[in-house]
Parts: structure tokens; sequence; C-alpha cells
């Protein structure tokens, strides 16, 4: 192996944003992982069957690495999918998966990595959150809150393992072309007790299906992994830098109006 050649794991490179990175970042002269139930379709991508909601799966996964590879330098959190419908009507068990794969997915991808990279002393842990981390969307609210408590685990953790060399960095997408519109489980109780739903969720999809390339995002993520001193949080397009940062500037009742007459009336 070259000793410049990084190692680059990523979870949920079969298709999306993480394909989009995965070539990116062989491209770019990394050895990169797949970590995902489905096998990478790009060449030169090796690929090991990994569900990011099995522990045992992930810890091996990762000794494997380890193993052929002696460290990993990068490793992406991407995987993830996407709930819609009205917080009354959606279950329990939908909204516990929702955050099983979400959330403890990526965590469960940290605790696995974490020990390595404090040893190495070195390391970069990009993760996928989302606008809707910083922007609450109604009839999103799971996969908001999941996004958002991602994004507090960035923050936390950056601190954690600062004196080791580790650096870790969300990046919030906004309106995306991917497959992840049509994978996203709609939960359509309810329609009829609350009128703006499907118009809500359509309104999305048509805005993600117009959205940004996902080659976007997989540039703002090897940009991430090079930087010296990457921000923690960060979005992508003057757009969703402004809504993220409007959000910030603006009395939260206002803020929270706002995006209800956007997504809710």
């Amino acid at each position: 192996m070259n000793n410049h050649e990084r190692i680059t794991v990523i979870t949920g490179a079969s298709s999306g944003i993480g394909l989009s990175a995965a070539r990116l970042f062989r491209k770019k002269g990394d050895k990169v992982y797949c970590l995902s139930r489905r096998t990478c379709p790009e060449n030169g991508i090796i690929s090991i069957p990994c569900d990011i909601t099995d522990e045992a799966q992930i810890r091996s996964a990762f000794d494997s690495i380890i193993a052929d590879c002696g460290r990993i330098d990068v490793l992406i959190c991407n995987a993830g999918f996407g709930i819609s419908g009205a917080v009354e009507f959606t279950e329990i068990a939908d909204a516990q998966r929702q955050f099983d794969v979400n959330f403890w997915g990526a965590m469960r991808c940290l605790r696995a990595v974490l020990p390595h990279m404090r040893e190495q002393r070195f390391g970069r842990i990009i993760i996928t959150s989302s606008v809707a981390g910083a922007i609450s969307i109604p009839f999103q609210a799971y996969y908001s809150a999941t996004k958002a408590s991602l994004n507090s685990l960035v923050l936390a953790v950056n601190n954690e393992v600062r004196s080791y060399g580790i650096k870790l960095c969300a990046v919030m997408p906004g309106d995306i072309k991917t497959g992840f519109t049509a994978a996203r489980d709609k939960i359509s109780g309810g329609e009829n007790s609350y009128v703006s739903l499907k118009k809500s969720v359509a309104a999305m999809e048509h805005d993600e299906q117009n959205g940004m390339s996902p080659e976007c995002i997989a540039r703002k993520m090897y940009a991430l992994s090079i930087e010296r001193s990457p921000k923690p949080l960060s979005s992508v397009g003057f757009k969703y830098q402004a809504c993220c940062l409007l959000i910030k500037l603006l009395p939260a009742r206002t803020a929270n109006w706002i995006v209800g007459k956007m997504y809710a009336s």
C-alpha cells in the first residue's frame, strides 16, 4: 500500500451522495471502502456488506479494514433514509427505526473508528446531516430530529477528541436530486386531519428532484477532508447557507412561522 494513499471508509456508498463521494475520493487517490447492504457499483471501490444497525457487523468491517491497511484516515457517515408524515400518525416503531439508522448508525461507526484514530492520533470524520437539522421541517419531524442530533453530536465529540488530532464535520445538504426522494417512507395516515400534509410532501419532493447534484456535496466533503481547520457545520450553496444564517439570526418564533408558511400552509 502507498503510504501517501489515504484510507477512506464511506457508509451508504452504493448510491446517491455516498456513491458520488466514493467516486471522487477514489479519483483523488484514496483507497475507498464502501460499507453498505448493497455492493457499490463503482469499479475500484472495495465493498464490505454491512448493516449499520448491527454493531457486530460494523465492528467486523472496521477490524477487517484495520487488518488490511493498518489505519483509517477518513470516515464518512452517510447512510440514512427519510420518513415523512404527521407525528401523530407515525408509529413510534417507525420513528425509532429512523433514529436507529440515521443517528445510532453513525454513532456505532464513530465508536468503532475512534479507538483506532486515537491511537494513530489523527483522523477526519464527516457526517451527512441536512439543512433540516438546522431548520425543523413540518411533516419531516423525525428526520429533522435525527439530523439535529447529528449536528449536536459533531459539536460535542469535536471537543472530546481535539487533543488526538481528530476532527469532525457535518455537511448539511439542502435539496439534492438523488434516489433518496423515491426511497422516502411516506406515512399517509392523517391526510384528512392534516390537509397540508400531502401538499407539503409533494412540494418537498419537487424541490429535491430539481435540486443540486450529489456531486456538489461530494466536492464539499472532499474539501472538508483536506482542510486544516474545517468548519464543524456547513451547508452547500448560497441559498441554503443564507437560510441557515437567517434561522440563527431571526427570533425562533419568527423563523418557525416562516418555515410553517413554506411547508405547512
